[in-house]
């Protein structure tokens, strides 16, 4: 076991509640599949089938041991790795807006790479107002969301991508198979913790539509926006 900073063990144990709310669709041992797949232009081919299939056996929430009386943090797994790639920049977020709120910062927004935590109004202005773009369309946005005491996390395929024979493969991995998600292409989520709204968007982008919309149901303070791989968009009604 490892002795771990009480703020990283309480990431970690927010973490596996996350996967467990996804059923594992979000995952922060899939670290394990990082030479699997490499994402800065330079894979060319597919790993194999045996690649794969070793790196997701070093996978699994369920294999991640916390001592909450000692901060340890064991992992069960040879080979097994965590990391915080699906939810830091959310946490980050929230972290930023909850200290410079205790230091009595009035009003402000955090972007932290693209996922946005912000409190009260700007001083002109009824709202904190965000964009959401559309990859199929760059120049046109889907939507213009008004931040005020909220949070915004989008995750998506369509920058950070690997090209292998004229295919685009996403980033975000499945923990279950170990091959990259398919059927959205971005993935919204507007509500209270960006930490959450990060977690939720990465799960949907592997769970896909109809099972992401189940996922976010049991999140009745939470929005989406989602654009499929065909460039469908599809927005929840928002108030």
């Amino acid at each position: 076991p490892v002795k771990v900073d009480r703020e990283v063990f309480e990431l970690t144990k927010r973490a596996i509640q996350y996967a467990q709310n996804s059923g594992g669709a979000f995952d922060i041992s899939i670290v394990a599949l990082d030479k699997v797949w490499v994402f800065d232009g330079s894979m060319t081919t597919m790993p194999t089938e045996d690649l794969v299939k070793r790196s997701v056996a070093k996978v699994g929430y369920q294999h991640i041991r916390l001592d909450s009386a000692s901060s340890t943090i064991f992992l069960e797994l040879p080979g097994m790795k965590i990391g915080f790639g699906s939810i830091g920049k959310g946490y980050a977020a929230d972290r930023g807006r909850d200290i410079m709120k205790a230091k009595g910062i009035e009003a402000g927004i955090v972007n932290a790479s693209g996922d946005l935590s912000a409190w009260r109004n700007p001083p002109r202005g009824d709202a904190w107002k965000v964009g959401v773009n559309n990859p199929f369309k760059p120049h046109q946005m889907v939507k213009v969301l008004h931040l005020n005491e909220m949070a915004v996390a989008t995750s998506g395929s369509y920058e950070k991508y690997a090209e292998i024979n004229g295919k685009r493969y996403s980033h975000i991995i499945n923990p279950v198979t170990g091959y990259p998600a398919t059927g959205l292409t971005s993935v919204t989520i507007y509500g209270p913790s960006a930490e959450i709204a990060n977690a939720l968007s990465t799960s949907i982008m592997v769970l896909g539509e109809k099972e992401g919309k189940k996922l976010i149901q049991r999140f009745p303070a939470y929005r989406y926006i989602f654009i499929t791989d065909k460039g469908k968009v599809i927005q929840q009604r928002w108030k």
